[in-house]
C-alpha cells in the first residue's frame, strides 16, 4: 500500500518530464519554451487561488448559502469551471501577447502546453507525496493531542478514507495527470490560433472548452464515481488529441495568415532597356 501511494506520486513527475524529453527531441527544441510554459501555470494560479478564495467569501454572505444543496453544487461547477478557465487561458493569451511574440509554430504550442500541464502535474505530485507523509506520520496516534476537538470528527472521517482506498485506486491521480496532458496542449494550440489567424474568437473557444471539462469533471465527480469521472476526462483527452492535430499548420514550421491592409504597395515590374546610342540620348533632359 506505501509504494502504490508512492509511485503515485512519482509517476505525477515521470509522465510529464518524459512526454518534455520526447517532445524536446522529436522537434529538436530546447527547454526553454517547457520552462516557460509552466511559469505560466504558476503565473496563473497567483491570480486564480486569491481571486477563488476571495469569490468564496464574497458568496458566502449572500443568498447562495440558502440554496438547495443541487443548486450550489451546479453553481459552484460552473463558477470553478469559468475562473480556470478565464485565469489560466487569459495567462496564455498574456504569454503569446506579450512574452513570446516570436514563437507562432504548431511545435512550439505542444512544448509551451508540455510545460504548463507538466508543472500542473508535478506541483500535484508534491501536494500527493506530502499528504501520503503526513498520513503516515499519523496513522497510528491518538490526534486528539494534535487536533482541535471542533476538527476532531473531520480529521478522523480524512484518515480513515484515505487509508481505506483500494491499492488501484491509489493510481488515479496519476492517471488523471496522464489525461490531461493532452487536454493542456490542447488550450495551448486554440490560443495560439487567436495569433496565428489573427482571429480573437480562439481564445473565446478555449475559454468555453476549459470551462465545459472543468465543470463537467466536478458535476459527475459530485453526483457519480471518481471511475465515470476518468472516463469523461479520457472523452475530452480523445477530443484533444483530435483537435491538437486537427490544427496542425501543413508543414508545421511558424506560419500566419497575412492581413490585407489598403497600404499594400503594388510590386512593379521595370523591364531592361538596353544601352544604345539611341536610347542614352533620349533620356537627356534638354
Amino acid at each position: 500500500m506505501y509504494l502504490i501511494r508512492i509511485v503515485n506520486g512519482l509517476l505525477m513527475f515521470a509522465i510529464p518530464l518524459t512526454l518534455a524529453f520526447y517532445v524536446t527531441n522529436k522537434f529538436k527544441m530546447g527547454w526553454g519554451l517547457w520552462w516557460i510554459g509552466g511559469a505560466i501555470f504558476i503565473i496563473s494560479q497567483i491570480g486564480h487561488i486569491p481571486f477563488n478564495y476571495l469569490a468564496s467569501m464574497i458568496l458566502n454572505k449572500t443568498n447562495l448559502v440558502n440554496w438547495s444543496r443541487t443548486n450550489q453544487i451546479i453553481f459552484n461547477a460552473c463558477f470553478l469551471g469559468l475562473s480556470a478557465g478565464l485565469w489560466e487561458e487569459g495567462s496564455r493569451y498574456a504569454m503569446y501577447h506579450w512574452w513570446i511574440k516570436e514563437s507562432r509554430s504548431w511545435q512550439k504550442g505542444i512544448l509551451l502546453g508540455v510545460g504548463h500541464g507538466g508543472f500542473e502535474s508535478m506541483l500535484l505530485g508534491i501536494l500527493t507525496l506530502y499528504t501520503f507523509v503526513q498520513m503516515v506520520a499519523v496513522k497510528n496516534i491518538d490526534i486528539s493531542t494534535i487536533v482541535p476537538h471542533d476538527q476532531l470528527t473531520y480529521a478522523i472521517q480524512s484518515i480513515t478514507t484515505y487509508w481505506s482506498q483500494p491499492w488501484y485506486e491509489s493510481l488515479l491521480g496519476s492517471i488523471e495527470r496522464g489525461l490531461t496532458l493532452p487536454i493542456q496542449i490542447a488550450f495551448s494550440i486554440i490560443v495560439l490560433q487567436v495569433f496565428l489567424r489573427n482571429q480573437i474568437r480562439w481564445l473565446w473557444i478555449a475559454f468555453l472548452f476549459h470551462a465545459i471539462v472543468d465543470t463537467t469533471a466536478v458535476l459527475i465527480i459530485s453526483y457519480s464515481s471518481l471511475y465515470i469521472a476518468e472516463l469523461v476526462v479520457a472523452s475530452f483527452t480523445l477530443l484533444s488529441i483530435w483537435i491538437i492535430f486537427r490544427l496542425r499548420s501543413p508543414d508545421g514550421e511558424e506560419q500566419t495568415y497575412p492581413i490585407k491592409t489598403s497600404l499594400e504597395k503594388e510590386i512593379v515590374t521595370v523591364k531592361d532597356i538596353d544601352e544604345t546610342k539611341e536610347n542614352l540620348d533620349a533620356t537627356i533632359y534638354r
